[in-house]
């Protein structure tokens, strides 16, 4: 009798175990009847997704998942909804001004002057003395050479004004603004950035390249610690809303130091990777801030990369004087990339890449322009080739003049290319004549193996970039599928952060981040693709925004 107690006793401590081991390794999260994109090629879409943790721990049907439901599991019905990789916004640029600016941007992406005046004129009669007014113009403005600090001067004395390019490469400040952003009439051109000057050596207030930079950083650092948490806050927020999970910041309106400790103590709702800016200095370029290689600056916030800006855009001709840079009449317009100036010597270049290498640092560059991508390409040619160079990942940021020729060196050297669709449009609808014929290549870059991220660089919403891509106004044959643009923006774009065995694709061991989207983006009219928000946002599996619609 006592045996068979000790045997029933022994059996009942076996089930109880089993059910233990059951309830701890059943999923915390079950997603079922969706139309899941999971990214990757060879399964690319499913019905259900379980998690576990920070990780997803199955995919598959949603009877198979089911089954793995314990008693605390959460289920989730799709209802059908699409569910993709969390969005990885390869390319952007996190923002703290001050709160007294009042940021004009008109409906045009070229206003006319009288247009501007009128809408300086409205923001002085509504804001108090001393606030910065910042408008956004465009290539007609900014290669009149009559408007600029004096014109400014007169307009609004009393008032700091900035015109700034919609490009964010180039801009007018009258004497007000200058003093704001705490450049001194002795400020000297550095490399990479140019402070312009008239006949007599007085600063016109004419900010070419590095020298916005600077001037931004300068007027940043006045942000409280308050105003800049704010700020940030309502980015990620934001970010969140649309179901992105990653944002890789270029940092280059505050050190890379400050921006993370500030993104650290916020905390952030999704993953931020800070990328350095360092900014140009009288000695040549700075290999100082954010010395160390890789930091965690908290769970979600790290710091890594390096970019530079080898050359500018092609409305603005980098450092060529505003009335005298040569557009064509009429497109296609390829020479505004082909003949692009650089804003760095092919030595310097030489020691981004030496740097990059002696810091074992992944190296951005921003190239626009043929002549900085071709100068890139051969010292890294020069410096080791394909065998010292395809596996550092080296970023071309936008790569619009990667003509024909210059495709193949890409590929050999391992370099990624990082598109931004918003510059596909210039304002262009898809029925218009095509603008370029060789320039903002993307289908083709596909086409030859170079992988291809997305970034905004401008309006955060991602499925704005997305519709763009599918259509490319600039150049339609360079179209690509949905499919492709959700990997660009996922899969690829965690590739581009060396990130790609942890996120970029709902598969199993990955973390989960994902996106329940308000719409099937891979089905809706191409015009309502705008229109997308995310439903449930999960970072890790942790809920970073719910619409509480499921």
């Amino acid at each position: 009798m006592r045996e068979h107690l000790s045997l029933s006793l022994c059996t009942s401590l076996i089930l109880v175990s089993s059910l233990a081991v059951a309830a701890t390794s059943a999923p915390d999260t079950i997603l079922i009847n969706g139309k899941i994109f999971t990214s990757a090629v060879n399964q690319p879409y499913v019905q259900a997704l379980a998690i576990k943790g920070d990780r997803i721990t199955a995919i598959g049907t949603s009877s198979e998942l089911k089954l793995s439901a314990g008693t605390n599991t959460r289920m989730i019905d799709l209802g059908g909804r699409t569910v993709i990789p969390g969005i990885n916004d390869a390319h952007d640029h996190l923002y703290a001004f001050p709160p007294q600016r009042v940021d004009i941007q008109l409906e045009s992406f070229d206003p006319t002057w009288p247009e501007v005046e009128g809408e300086i004129q409205k923001a002085m009669r509504k804001t108090p003395p001393g606030t910065l007014i910042a408008v956004q113009i465009g290539k007609s403005i900014f290669s009149d050479p009559t408007i600029t600090r004096d014109s400014l001067d007169r307009l609004s004395p009393a008032y700091p004004v900035e015109l700034g390019t919609f490009t964010g490469h180039a801009a007018i400040l009258n004497s007000a603004a200058l003093t704001l952003d705490r450049i001194p009439e002795d400020q000297p051109n550095l490399p990479g950035a140019r402070f312009e000057r008239d006949a007599h050596g007085r600063l016109t207030g004419v900010l070419r390249e590095y020298a916005v930079d600077l001037a931004e950083r300068n007027l940043t650092a006045s942000t409280s610690h308050k105003d800049a948490l704010a700020e940030f806050g309502k980015i990620l927020t934001q970010a969140a809303k649309y179901g992105i999970t990653t944002i890789q910041d270029m940092s280059e309106t505050m050190p890379a130091e400050r921006c993370a400790a500030l993104l650290a103590e916020l905390p952030t709702p999704i993953r931020i990777r800070v990328i350095r800016m360092r900014m140009p200095t009288a000695r040549g370029l700075d290999t100082t801030e954010g010395k160390r290689e890789i930091w965690q600056a908290a769970p979600l916030v790290y710091v890594s990369g390096t970019k530079w800006m080898l050359d500018g855009v092609g409305i603005e001709g980098t450092f060529t004087p505003r009335s005298d840079y040569p557009f064509p009449a009429a497109p296609p317009f390829d020479d505004i990339a082909r003949k692009l100036p650089m804003t760095f010597s092919k030595q310097q270049i030489r020691q981004m890449l030496q740097r990059s290498r002696a810091d074992n640092d992944q190296l951005m560059v921003h190239v626009s322009g043929y002549l900085s991508a071709a100068a890139m390409i051969e010292a890294m040619q020069a410096m080791g080739g394909a065998h010292a160079w395809r596996d550092r990942r080296v970023r071309f940021e936008h790569g619009d003049a990667l003509f024909p020729d210059l495709v193949p060196k890409v590929k050999a050297l391992g370099i990624i290319v990082v598109q931004n669709p918003t510059h596909f449009s210039l304002g262009q609808s898809t029925l218009e004549p095509e603008l370029f014929k060789l320039t903002q290549p993307l289908r083709s870059l596909l086409e030859a193996g170079i992988p291809v991220a997305f970034g905004s660089d401008g309006p955060l919403n991602p499925y704005l970039n997305i519709m763009l891509a599918i259509t490319h106004p600039n150049r339609h044959s360079e179209a690509i599928s949905r499919e492709d643009a959700v990997r660009a923006y996922t899969l690829t774009s965690a590739y581009a952060e060396c990130a790609e065995d942890e996120k970029g694709s709902l598969e199993a061991g990955k973390l989960a981040d994902l996106a329940v989207l308000s719409q099937d983006i891979f089905a809706v009219p191409v015009r309502d693709l705008p229109k997308t928000t995310s439903l449930l946002t999960l970072v890790g599996g942790q809920v970073a925004y719910d619409e509480h619609q499921l």
